[in-house]
């Protein structure tokens, strides 16, 4: 892993967007909320993008961008490696459905964050050896942000945070009511998506969950 690019600190909340949530207001303005919050990495998830113009998504992206960098919060694209490109965003995010990891580090260069999503210990291996800066893991929990999630369990999951040479991420259902059970993986942070901004607070709701994520990892 190239530490300049990702630290551990940079995971510990891991807010990823979803516009379904918006509920008519802007992402721009959710997204901010969450930052001052204290989220400290964002993940551009946009999977309506193909009825999205492409000219509005790259509009938003830019803006989006600069909205982290003033936060001084590393900004990623999920799956979109031509958006990442032409936006300079920080990096992309692929899953095992996606980009094949190697092909991804190939098209974005080694200066840029690479995210991918595994399972098991044997796809974290190889996600690490294709340059993985650090690893998504889940779904820990049931949700409904991904249909198709299949269930990770506390085992795995910790297993592949002891195996892992980079940092890992715990995704799936996880809120300010279920993190505390994941004390002990040895995960970096959580990646959330309702339990920011499906609140009416999502400000204080980032907050709140930063705290106990600190709390689970004993900070």
């Amino acid at each position: 892993m190239n530490e300049m690019l990702v630290r551990k600190e940079d995971l510990l909340l891991y807010a990823v967007t979803d516009r379904r949530w918006l509920h008519g207001g802007r992402l721009y303005d959710a997204v901010e909320c969450a930052l001052q919050g204290g989220a400290t990495f964002l993940q551009l998830r946009e999977k309506s993008a193909g009825t999205m113009p492409r000219a509005s998504l790259l509009e938003e992206a830019r803006e989006l961008l600069a909205l982290c960098r003033r936060y001084r919060v590393p900004f990623v694209i999920d799956d979109d490696v031509e958006l990442a490109m032409a936006i300079d965003a920080d990096g992309v995010h692929v899953g095992q459905s996606d980009m094949e990891a190697g092909a991804a580090r190939k098209r974005i260069g080694k200066d840029k964050i690479l995210g991918v999503s595994v399972q098991t210990v044997k796809e974290a291996r190889i996600a690490a050896g294709c340059g993985a800066d650090y690893l998504g893991v889940g779904a820990v929990f049931p949700t409904n942000s991904k249909e198709d999630a299949e269930a990770v369990r506390y085992e795995t999951l910790k297993e592949i945070c002891s195996a892992a040479t980079v940092p890992v991420v715990a995704i799936g259902g996880i809120n300010d009511e279920n993190v505390m059970q994941l004390a002990g993986s040895g995960i970096a942070g959580v990646a959330v998506i309702s339990a920011i901004f499906a609140k009416e607070d999502i400000r204080l709701a980032a907050q709140y969950l930063l705290h106990k994520v600190k709390e689970a990892k004993g900070r």
